[in-house]
């Protein structure tokens, strides 16, 4: 079993790290897990820092991020 590794949203924010640990995740090479709480950091900085950026855009990429890894949402109780 791949170890479980929890995705902050500093390694989210960038377009092409993100896409990177997606891969890595779709792999198998780690069980990825981030916390709704991570993914509102994530975006809130996207669309605060990147006005270029349609916010339509970053909601559907954040929708498609959560079906892209299975399990990959983690309660904030949860024991990782």
């Amino acid at each position: 079993m791949p170890f479980i590794v929890v995705y902050d949203a500093n390694v989210l924010y960038s377009n092409n790290v993100r896409d990177l640990l997606i891969r890595v995740a779709q792999a198998d090479l780690v069980q990825a897990k981030w916390t709704e709480k991570i993914l509102d950091e994530t975006f809130h900085n996207l669309k605060t820092n990147r006005p270029d950026l349609d916010p339509v855009r970053l909601d559907r990429t954040r929708a498609l991020m959560n079906g892209a890894i299975a399990d990959v949402l983690s309660s904030p109780a949860t024991n990782l």
